[in-house]
């Protein structure tokens, strides 16, 4: 499929950006992502990598759109912040004991 990134054109196929990204450490989530085998990558470190060019070049809109439209899942900066976080102990044992009564009572 072409694909507009950073005003070139790039033909771009689902198989070979799975080949492109394979082996490729993902790198923190703090934007938007892309769901790329069982790992979530950054989508500016899978623009980097698909286009090899630098990432200020290009939007992180730009490679979720393309990756969108080639059947990747992506997720924006938004769902990734208000995804539940897991409970710390403390949190846990806090929310079993339950809220601490009145003197006397």
């Amino acid at each position: 499929m072409r694909c507009v990134i950073a005003r070139f054109p790039f033909d771009l196929t689902k198989s070979g950006v799975l080949t492109s990204m394979k082996g490729v450490k993902p790198e923190p989530v703090t934007g938007e992502s892309v769901l790329i085998g069982r790992h979530h990558y950054p989508a500016k470190q899978v623009g980097e990598v698909i286009t090899r060019q630098d990432r200020r070049d290009f939007t992180s809109g730009e490679v979720v759109r393309a990756m969108a439209r080639l059947g990747f899942t992506c997720r924006s900066g938004h769902e990734a912040a208000s995804a539940p976080h897991a409970s710390t102990p403390v949190e846990t044992a806090s929310a079993l004991l339950g809220s601490p009564s009145p003197l006397g009572l």
